[in-house]
């Protein structure tokens, strides 16, 4: 896997020449979690781990991964080998801006190591897909917000971006991260006097 490349599922990957990774879907339905739980998250780690996937970042909240009986998937991604960034953020909502900034610092530090990584979620693309379309945003000072939402939707369908929320939040996320960042700073210099 190249350095510009980022793999969301073991489908295979569809490239569009604005996106500088690899962006798939593949859902794993909770719902349909046979009785054997535990056998089968073993069986899920382990093919993930035979896949090569070396950092998962899980988007669930630990109320949903409960709702549907894997409340230790964290544990057994771990338990095989797997690095999990768990940020937790409800089904349909959006990050803070503290929390966004800490998932693409990491998702970047995949990306510039050559990590493979997923991204894990309840059972929507939607979420993932606006924490893409702000790697995007960040990636790109030349790229608008709705350049980064159709390319995303162009590639995964008119459900990529679902909510008005996620909608207005890639509209917002470049001022709102500059603010971010401005009050971050003032209270580094602040800190360091």
């Amino acid at each position: 896997m190249q350095a510009n490349e980022f793999d969301s599922s073991d489908e295979e990957p569809i490239q569009d020449d604005q996106i500088p990774f690899q962006i798939s879907c593949n859902f794993w339905p909770f719902r349909n979690i046979p009785s054997n739980t535990y056998k089968c998250l073993g069986l899920l780690a382990e093919e993930l781990k035979r896949y090569g996937t070396q950092d998962i970042f899980v988007l669930c909240t630990r109320g949903e991964l409960s709702k549907y009986r894997v409340p230790n998937l964290l544990n057994s991604y771990q338990q095989h080998g797997i690095i999990v960034h768990h940020h937790p953020i409800p089904d349909g909502d959006t990050p803070d801006i503290a929390n966004c900034c800490t998932i693409l610092e990491e998702l970047r530090g995949c990306l510039e190591n050559n990590r493979k990584t997923l991204i894990h979620m309840h059972t929507y693309a939607s979420l993932f897909l606006t924490v893409a379309a702000c790697l995007l945003l960040q990636l790109s000072d030349a790229m608008e917000p709705q350049e980064a939402i159709e390319s995303l939707r162009n590639l995964r369908g008119s459900g990529a971006i679902q909510t008005i929320k996620q909608y207005n939040y890639l509209h917002d996320f470049r001022e709102n991260l500059a603010a971010h960042l401005s009050t971050k700073d003032a209270i580094l210099r602040s800190v360091s006097r």
